[in-house]
């Protein structure tokens, strides 16, 4: 399996930030598992680079990084397509927006 990544470190940003803004954490939490996987698979790129280290253990990390990371990729199209998230702009949409707000102030 190839790593790919479908949305950019600034997509990623502006779930997050959405997610924040709106009180709407399951996103945004997406979101970060996604980054913190990116993580994990650059500084195994950087360990296979290391002679002195077991490269099978490092290729072994990084290849269930990139499968773990491709699911992630799946949920999150599916998230933002249920949820009907404006793809272009990544901006959550306005019933969600307004449910968040409503639960703030207590207007349950």
């Amino acid at each position: 399996m190839q790593y790919e990544e479908r949305f950019t470190d600034a997509e990623l940003g502006k779930i997050i930030e959405e997610g924040m803004i709106y009180m709407c954490a399951c996103p945004a939490q997406l979101a970060e598992a996604m980054r913190k996987l990116r993580e994990l698979h650059r500084y195994q790129q950087r360990c296979l680079t290391q002679p002195a280290n077991d490269a099978s253990v490092h290729q072994a990390i990084a290849a269930s990084t990139v499968q773990a990371h491709a699911l992630l990729q799946d949920c999150m199209d599916q998230v933002l397509d249920l949820e009907k998230w404006d793809r272009t702009t990544l901006d959550m949409p306005p019933n969600l927006r307004v449910r968040q707000m409503s639960e703030m102030m207590g207007d349950d």
